[in-house]
């Protein structure tokens, strides 16, 4: 059963080849083309970037700083790791990096709305005294 699913998906992925034009073959042959998990695992990775773009709108009293903190990490080392791979994957570079801008950018605003809130309290105890 197994085997003849496979056999039907190598079908279908050289009707697509023999379908596409020359100057597609390249990037469709590519070791990091749309055959392979290089070039899927990326694109769908953007839903992250969406996601954390999406977080912009959100109060930063309503933002998670360990789970920013965890997309800047994985965004970071994920990074560098797309450049140390064979092939070297620049899909994989421009996604992590979008991933761990967003999630500095939320902890950023984490970090200046405690720090706004400090400086409430502060001027607040300065008055009651």
């Amino acid at each position: 059963m197994a085997g003849a699913a496979v056999l039907r998906w190598r079908q279908l992925l050289m009707v697509i080849e023999r379908r596409l034009p020359d100057k597609a073959l390249p990037f469709w042959r590519h070791a990091a083309g749309p055959q392979t998990i290089f070039f899927w695992a990326p694109a769908f990775k953007w839903g992250l970037v969406v996601a954390g773009l999406a977080d912009v709108a959100r109060p930063p009293e309503n933002l998670s700083a360990p789970q920013s903190g965890a997309l800047a990490a994985t965004g970071i080392i994920w990074s560098r790791y797309s450049l140390v791979i064979i092939p070297v994957n620049y899909q994989l570079l421009s996604v992590n990096t979008f991933v761990a801008m967003t999630g500095l950018l939320q902890l950023f605003r984490i970090f200046k709305h405690r720090q706004s809130l400090k400086h409430q309290k502060s001027l607040e105890e300065e008055e009651g005294n």
